[in-house]
């Protein structure tokens, strides 16, 4: 039950030591699949390449941006966001072969109430549906509510995404409702749906994607012995 004020009106919870949050910096996140480094000119060429794997430009689809038609445009893109600091913008790269395999952004970031949204999510074949595509989302979600101490990280997407939809309940987001009409893109009504974990349910979120990602739960061949739902049922 909320607490009340002295006119009998509940207030919500009392946060008596809450302290505004440090602003996520730009560094590297190591972890055993993939690393994230602060996206850079450098990675922009390998990155290119690795989107041009995909047969067709569908991941493009719910993009705020049309698909780069050559890796000159891309890497004009990649200059003017790889300094910004909101969004934040991160290269996942491939601890196999070291080259840059998707990227994606802590954005939206308030760290007055301690929020943030991670966004700009972008993976190429050689990255989606692989154990790297899991573990670089918990390496921010990690470094959001354990390094620096975020309350509350959230995922929006569109609402007839339904790839995006479900990444976001496989991984512990919960859904939260839909912004009718919230923008309009690329020439079309977009509904956003908004998720969110927060950080009182942020361990349990955490215990099942390091025993999702732990080596043991995958076969020889790469196969997952558990699926992630299943672990944090």
């Amino acid at each position: 039950m909320s607490p009340l004020n002295h006119y009998q009106q509940p207030i919500g919870s009392a946060l008596p030591d809450w302290q505004p949050r440090p602003f996520p910096q730009r560094i590297v996140l190591e972890g055993r699949y993939c690393r994230l480094e602060p996206l850079a000119t450098r990675h922009a060429s390998a990155l290119f390449q690795a989107h041009q794997q995909a047969e067709d430009e569908r991941s493009w689809t719910w993009l705020l941006r049309d698909a780069d038609k050559d890796e000159a445009s891309f890497r004009a893109w990649v200059s003017s966001v790889c300094e910004l600091r909101d969004p934040l913008h991160f290269a996942v790269i491939d601890k196999r072969t070291d080259s840059p395999v998707g990227s994606l952004s802590l954005m939206r970031i308030d760290e007055k109430n301690g929020v943030m949204e991670v966004g700009s999510v972008h993976f190429s074949p050689l990255l989606s549906r692989t154990p790297a595509s899991t573990e670089a989302q918990w390496l921010l979600m990690r470094y959001a509510f354990d390094t620096l101490g975020y309350r509350r990280y959230e995922w929006k997407c569109h609402s007839l995404n339904e790839p995006s939809r479900q990444a976001a309940l496989r991984l512990g987001f919960q859904f939260e409702g839909r912004f009718r009409q919230a923008l309009v893109t690329k020439g079309h009504n977009r509904d956003t749906d908004w998720f969110s974990i927060i950080d009182s349910e942020w361990p349990h979120v955490d215990r099942a994607l390091q025993r999702w990602l732990a080596a043991d739960n995958f076969t020889a061949d790469g196969k997952q012995r558990f699926p992630l739902a299943s672990l944090r049922a």
